[in-house]
């Protein structure tokens, strides 16, 4: 009798631990969501300032995107600003999911292995003191060896001279297919020209090393050693996002004053 009132006690003891327990963590979950929500946003923008090399001493990352980052929507099948979608608050990624603000793609133009193409898509405008286009940012994805691979393309006035590129979330294998982060084979993207004279998007990631005396090296950067699949996907979502079903259509229009 002894025993089994022993037992009953440990059961009302576990069960009741568990069920503050599971309070606590399911309260620390809700009232810390906002936080992260914040601090992801902020993490973005810092990556948004870091891959434009906006650096502004003495000013907060949000001080410096306010004043220098104008972040507008584009509808990816006109390839023209929209304002009928506030770019502070569309959630791309699930418009990406949803079929109702996204295309489904076939393989043949699914280089990037997204299955679907959000409709509308936020870029971010850098600006001069003059109110001059200076750089214009493009977000960028797809898929890599173990992972879906998200970045940031700067290209330049000019629209088709890249100033910076990285990603600021994939899963890639650590010093294989994560030498994506490094900040020496980030380092060869700036001054690579996007496009060639017949406007194809011929930027991408080669095998081996770039020959320097190359007419193609303008549009070249060296593959990443042991990683040959993640750098294959990196040629391929930077080949679809800058093509006919990704930002071509909006980059002609902007650069012939039509977006």
């Amino acid at each position: 009798m002894a025993s089994n009132e022993s037992f009953k006690k440990v059961v009302i003891v576990t069960l009741a631990l568990c069920f503050v327990c599971s309070v606590i963590v399911s309260s620390a979950a809700v009232l810390l969501k906002p936080m992260q929500i914040s601090n992801k946003a902020l993490d973005f923008k810092r990556n948004v300032l870091s891959i434009a090399d906006i650096n502004e001493p003495g000013k907060s990352v949000e001080q410096i995107y306010q004043e220098r980052v104008q972040a507008r929507v584009v509808d990816l099948e006109t390839g023209k600003f929209t304002d009928e979608i506030n770019a502070e608050t569309f959630d791309q990624a699930k418009a990406a999911k949803d079929p109702a603000y996204s295309i489904s793609l076939n393989r043949e133009d699914d280089i990037a292995k997204l299955n679907r193409r959000e409709n509308y898509s936020v870029v971010y405008l850098i600006q001069d003191e003059a109110g001059n286009l200076e750089k214009i940012i493009l977000p960028v994805r797809g898929k890599g060896l173990w992972s879906t691979m998200s970045g940031l393309m700067v290209l330049e006035s000019d629209l088709n001279t890249v100033a910076g590129f990285g990603f600021y979330e994939h899963g890639e294998t650590p010093g294989l297919g994560g030498e994506v982060d490094n900040p020496d084979w980030k380092a060869q993207w700036p001054g690579k020209e996007v496009y060639d004279d017949q406007g194809r998007p011929v930027l991408r990631v080669i095998k081996g090393h770039v020959d320097a005396g190359s007419a193609d090296a303008i549009h070249q950067v060296d593959g990443i050693s042991g990683a040959t699949l993640t750098a294959n996907g990196v040629r391929n979502l930077v080949q679809f996002w800058l093509g006919d079903k990704g930002f071509k259509p909006f980059l002609t229009n902007l650069k012939e004053g039509e977006a």
